[in-house]
């Protein structure tokens, strides 16, 4: 591991200083705010590194911010591209969403770069892996054969469950000052809570700027846990509330490996092509709130309904591993000219 150095890049950790800063950065160099961040260390010393780790075969450029920083670096080296999202469409939703005309402004700037990067990035490689079949499309025909979704798993062993008790009916857990993942517990706060019993208990887990106001007396925000998995494994039911973004959502994985029961949104099953028979799939706040109360009802009986979640975890990861055979010998074969050795460094663009 070649470290290029420590920078903490969420916006909800940033003073305003720090976040004038990266807006300043971004100007300067006509780029995305979120590649800004990226330049804190020079185009030479990845090079430099590079040079130090040669030779290998190509890279695997995760996610779009350091290899859109640094293109001029890494556009000379074969690649698989690996896109998180397509990050230009959640900036623009973003957009439609935000609260007043230089925050629009901000986030459609956002759009509008990233899009153009997103595309280099993806017509430049020789893969391309998406983690839904949704944002494989949206990079378009022309890298179409060139493009795979790729199953995910949280580690490569399957997570050991947590003993615990239950100490929860519901339990949440995520970034809520991510833009697109404050929009589901705003819906899940303001359209479904109000339809559930007084009497049941909804721990909120994650960072959050500025609690809701809410009535519901069960509501507990108990910020950043110890150990997340233990958090979600003292929960009866598991409530998956995505209604916003792209890519896959982490959260469910996590979830479905430790076999929770659960209910979600189906924007919170991207992605995911086997959902496991304990997780009831919903849009409607009044259906979601329903199957909640009954799933509830069943564990406060004694009915734990949670499943053996290596199962899931052995699927995700033999397709998992049925793309990667697809695509990494064409990384070598493409680069065969250059007589290297079949090696593979992966570069992280420093999204969690």
């Amino acid at each position: 591991m070649h470290l290029l150095g420590e920078l903490e890049v969420t916006n909800a950790k940033a003073g305003r200083l720090q976040k004038l800063s990266w807006l300043a950065t971004a100007f300067l160099n006509r780029t995305s705010v979120s590649s800004a961040k990226m330049l804190g260390v020079s185009a030479g010393r990845i090079q430099s590194i590079l040079d130090g780790l040669a030779p290998f075969d190509g890279l695997v450029l995760n996610s779009v911010q350091l290899p859109a920083a640094f293109a001029q670096v890494f556009r000379s080296y074969p690649s698989i591209y690996v896109a998180h999202n397509v990050e230009a469409d959640s900036a623009l939703e973003n957009a439609e969403r935000a609260k007043g005309l230089l925050e629009r402004f901000l986030f459609r700037r956002e759009a509008l770069y990233l899009e153009r990067y997103e595309q280099q990035l993806a017509q430049n490689a020789v893969g391309l892996w998406t983690f839904a079949e949704a944002d494989r499309l949206g990079f378009g025909r022309a890298v179409y054969d060139r493009a795979f979704v790729l199953p995910l798993v949280t580690g490569w062993d399957a997570p050991i469950v947590p003993d615990v008790q239950r100490q929860h009916d519901l339990g949440l857990i995520g970034t809520w000052s991510w833009r697109p993942n404050r929009l589901g517990l705003d819906w899940f706060l303001d359209q479904v809570v109000p339809h559930l019993p007084q009497d049941m208990s909804i721990a909120i887990a994650g960072q959050l700027d500025g609690a809701p106001v809410v009535s519901h007396p069960g509501i507990r925000f108990v910020g950043r846990v110890p150990d997340a998995r233990a958090f979600v494994a003292a929960s009866a039911v598991v409530p998956l509330i995505s209604r916003g973004g792209t890519g896959v959502q982490l959260k469910s994985i996590e979830t479905f490996e430790l076999g929770m029961p659960s209910v979600a949104t189906q924007a919170s099953l991207r992605g995911i092509e086997t959902i496991p028979e304990n997780c009831t799939p919903t849009d409607d706040p009044r259906e979601f709130a329903r199957l909640l109360v009954e799933k509830v009802a069943h564990a406060r009986a004694g009915l734990s309904q949670r499943l053996d979640g290596a199962a899931f975890h052995r699927t995700q990861k033999a397709r998992m591993m049925q793309v990667m055979l697809d695509v990494l010998p064409g990384l070598a074969a493409n680069d065969a000219s250059a007589q290297v050795r079949p090696r593979l460094k992966v570069h992280d663009g420093g999204r969690s």
